[in-house]
């Protein structure tokens, strides 16, 4: 099984499911004992927050090529980038590095595809919803036009992220702000639903509403899992 390096701390919440995740799935491909061979480059969030805030990209670019190169030296054999948001800067951290980068929209088109969806509604932080690098990216490789909340809507939506979520908390005030914007969203005929930030699965899931749900930091562990294991 190869080595995957884990970019995470971002936050430290998402970065505890990706491991459980990452391990179950391991344990129930192979059996037994078996667990994944992991290296984790773990961020301090508060000020990688704060420069997302300042629209200070490049110095997170910086920051996250220098965690890809340590795990890449350390021996891993692909990198995780254990959040949406700073995929952003994707591009820019596999040029920097010999071993590939698994892309979480890839992997998520294609468990997308597979049940024939392509109008979503995403949830995800304010970057990950207004800028091109991801909702572009599903567009351009895959065909998938994703939909967002109005501007009042996409507010409500980073807030609670960044707010609460980050931060372990879970109210039903955070959850019906959710369920309101995939209602007023499935009205204008969106087709299923991208839970597009490591921390929304600890808020929504698949029986909160009758639309298909794609978990991104589900699907990015399993397709993590399938590329160790050499799938």
């Amino acid at each position: 099984m190869k080595t995957l390096g884990l970019i995470g701390g971002m936050s430290w919440e998402s970065t505890t499911t990706y491991y459980r995740l990452i391990n179950e799935a391991t344990k129930a491909r192979l059996g037994g004992l078996h667990s994944a061979p992991l290296l984790l480059y773990s961020f301090d969030f508060a000020p990688v927050a704060e420069l997302q805030a300042a629209g200070k990209w490049a110095k997170l670019e910086t920051g996250m090529i220098h965690a890809a190169r340590r795990l890449e030296g350390a021996g891993a054999d692909g990198i995780v980038i254990c959040t949406n948001t700073m995929h952003k800067l994707y591009d820019a951290v596999q040029a920097a590095i010999d071993i590939p980068v698994l892309h979480i929209v890839d992997a998520t088109a294609a468990a997308m595809q597979a049940q024939r969806c392509k109008q979503p509604i995403l949830l995800a932080t304010r970057y990950t919803m207004e800028q091109a690098f991801y909702k572009g990216r599903f567009a351009d490789k895959f065909g998938i036009d994703a939909r967002v909340p109005d501007e009042p809507g996409r507010t409500a939506v980073h807030t609670i992220i960044y707010d609460e979520l980050c931060r372990g908390i879970v109210t039903p005030a955070a959850k019906a702000t959710y369920l309101h914007e995939i209602e007023i969203l499935a009205k204008r005929g969106a087709d299923s639903v991208i839970l597009g930030c490591t921390e929304v699965g600890m808020l929504i899931g698949a029986g909160d509403t009758a639309l298909p749900v794609f978990d991104t930091t589900e699907i990015h562990a399993r397709s993590a899992v399938d590329f160790a294991l050499g799938d």
